[in-house]
């Protein structure tokens, strides 16, 4: 689906006139953003494919991470090669449980006085962070039936058990 297609049902369930008011800009232009910038439509390049170049310019995907964190939600990259490698799959497993106990220990260094700072806080979130990222990218794969993924994020794991990496 394209940007404009997004922002035009997206325009169904809210107020073109609101989100115009909101980001300070004209009604016509949020009704632009809506249309497709090639053939009939005068579209504008909107707030979603700018966003998009963004992050095709810098490669940073903290881009989309925030966007994810601001809307609730996290985000996850999804693997990119199609080969499957089920050799690595009990290392991968291996790795998660690692994953989990690393968030454990930050957890319970961080709880040993009775207080969590500001700083013990940012630590959790991290390790929680990479154990829901890692957790994804294994469950995908799993569906995906595609575990070549699973040797680039998880090479504790593979050190762990001998397996090469």
């Amino acid at each position: 689906m394209q940007s404009h297609e997004i922002l035009r049902e997206v325009f169904k369930g809210s107020s073109p006139k609101q989100i115009a008011a909101e980001l300070g800009v004209s009604l016509s232009m949020v009704y632009k953003w809506a249309e497709s910038p090639e053939g009939e439509g005068s579209g504008a390049t909107n707030p979603l494919d700018r966003i998009h170049a963004m992050i095709r310019v810098t490669g940073d995907r903290r881009l989309v991470q925030w966007l994810c964190e601001k809307a609730g939600g996290f985000f996850i990259q999804n693997p990119k090669e199609k080969h499957p490698h089920p050799e690595f799959l009990i290392p991968a497993t291996n790795g998660i449980v690692q994953e989990f106990a690393d968030l454990l220990s930050v957890i319970a260094v961080a709880a040993a006085d009775n207080h969590i700072s500001k700083q013990e806080s940012k630590d959790i979130r991290r390790r929680w962070e990479e154990l829901k990222s890692v957790t994804e990218c294994f469950v995908r794969c799993c569906e995906e039936g595609n575990f070549s993924k699973l040797r680039d994020t998880m090479p504790k794991a593979a050190e762990a058990s001998g397996a090469p990496a």
